[in-house]
């Protein structure tokens, strides 16, 4: 027995579902908060529980909730057009064995997330899906889950592109100071720059260099695992059939009206373009500009409302799940941050920390959070804070801590199948299944972010 197959039955039995796993980790989260943060009491228990029912319902994490999901099924929909699903079979259409399948689909995936996180996983999805209807029209053989898994490498570059949250946010005129608002934050606002260009963070010559490594490693690796892990032939479920009327009388007809949908399509788009002019620009993207931007693309995509209400009915079923576990997550947040736990990570973490080591530390952390709270611009929100005041102290650059935190934040992505869920669900995989092989990727990139963090 191989490795690959080996670990492939090791998470099998020891993975539960994600939902399963998101009420787990609230538990731990609990616990590690009522023994560790504090004198263990009912009053403690009693705050813990406090924190736990408002982080779930903070209404500003609902926004981004809200934000998160119509990135997720405005790409699923944008994906499903004919204009991209003729791409993606063209794509596909050159494979012809697991090998070239698994390549492909990473790097496809990888550059489109490079752009945007929620196109990218959703684009990733649709090429993995995409070549198993290839792998079984033409019939050979496929590892399906290693190509599930490389549709999701997408979510381990995210942070480090163009949709990144760290480095979008402080980017933003003002927003290093907002997150130190105390009295006692003076001398650490006195050292901060107003605001951060992404030309020193996404766009620097050091994180474009590693992205290209990373774009050439993670498919090489990817390569030599579908050579050890076994490929079979796949059955996949049968699609619902579209009932479609053959007769549109009356005002059905401006459902399906080309010209209707054009004329909207355009108005949106001309308010985008006049709205976010000077976003474009600068190259500053936010989530309700590229909701905007999206939904403009997917009606005039789709070339009829019927056709766009047909793709959103499929794209909203494939982002379901994600729905009911935000409030989950945003628990662990509470938590978390009301009883000090995020600080204490990162503290504990700075705290060993030299001029050299901090960057490494701070990916280290990172990627403990992410495990806990699977949100960047979240996590950023509570843990930049101890970020920016330990890089100020050690004379670390504070595009480079900034960097770090973004690439432990996206790394164990591979490790925490949140993400994964409208994957899974537009593929028909399970967690337990694409695991074992975003584990392998995991690793991988942990060493290409560390070496690079120790040598910029």
């Amino acid at each position: 027995m191989n490795v690959a197959l080996l670990v492939e039955k090791g998470f099998k039995k020891l993975i539960p579902a994600p939902f399963t796993l998101a009420v787990l980790l609230t538990l731990v989260t609990m616990l590690l908060a009522f023994f560790f943060t504090g004198n263990p009491s009912v009053d403690s228990a009693a705050n813990i529980l406090t924190a736990w029912q408002f982080g779930m319902w903070d209404p500003p994490l609902l926004v981004f909730a809200v934000q998160m999901m119509l990135i997720l099924v405005l790409g699923h929909v944008l994906v499903l057009s004919k204009p991209v699903s003729r791409l993606t079979t063209k794509l596909t259409s050159v494979v012809r064995s697991n090998t070239s399948a698994v390549v492909m689909v990473a790097v496809s995936t990888m550059l489109v997330a490079f752009f945007n996180w929620g196109l990218g996983l959703i684009f990733g999805a649709i090429m993995a899906r995409k070549v198993a209807e290839t792998a079984k029209n033409k019939g050979f053989r496929i590892n399906y889950p290693l190509i599930g898994a490389a549709g999701y490498t997408g979510l381990m570059v995210w942070h480090g592109g163009m949709s990144g949250s760290a480095p979008l946010k402080a980017a933003e005129e003002g927003h290093l100071a907002s997150l130190f608002p105390l009295a006692e934050d003076a001398a650490v606002l006195q050292a901060l720059p107003s605001f951060i260009s992404t030309e020193a963070t996404i766009f620097s010559s050091w994180n474009l260099l590693l992205f290209a490594v990373l774009l050439i490693v993670i498919p090489a690796v990817l390569y030599l695992v579908s050579k050890a892990a076994p490929a079979k032939e796949i059955e996949l479920p049968n699609e619902k059939p579209v009932h479609r009327n053959k007769i549109i009388e009356g005002a059905e007809r401006l459902d399906h009206s080309k010209w209707l949908n054009a004329l909207f399509g355009i108005l949106l788009l001309a308010a985008f373009f006049i709205s976010y002019w000077e976003n474009i620009l600068s190259a500053n993207l936010t989530p309700n500009m590229l909701n905007f931007l999206m939904l403009g693309l997917c009606i005039l995509m789709h070339g009829s409302f019927v056709s766009f209400l047909t793709a959103l009915d499929e794209a909203i079923m494939g982002a379901a799940a994600i729905l009911i576990q935000f409030p989950l997550y945003f628990g662990i947040m509470g938590i978390m941050r009301e009883t000090g736990m995020v600080n204490d990570i990162a503290v504990f973490f700075a705290g060993i920390a030299t001029e050299i080591s901090l960057p490494v530390y701070t990916f280290f952390s990172a990627g403990l959070v992410n495990i806990f709270v699977p949100s960047g611009g979240g996590q950023w929100a509570v843990q930049g804070p101890v970020v920016l005041e330990s890089a100020l102290q050690l004379g670390v650059p504070l595009n480079k801590a900034i960097m770090a935190f973004a690439y432990g934040d996206q790394i164990t992505n591979m490790l925490q199948p949140f993400w994964a869920l409208p994957l899974l669900a537009i593929t028909r995989l399970k967690a337990r299944e694409i695991l074992p092989y975003t584990l392998i990727l995991m690793v991988t990139g942990t060493a290409i972010y560390i070496t690079g963090l120790l040598l910029i």
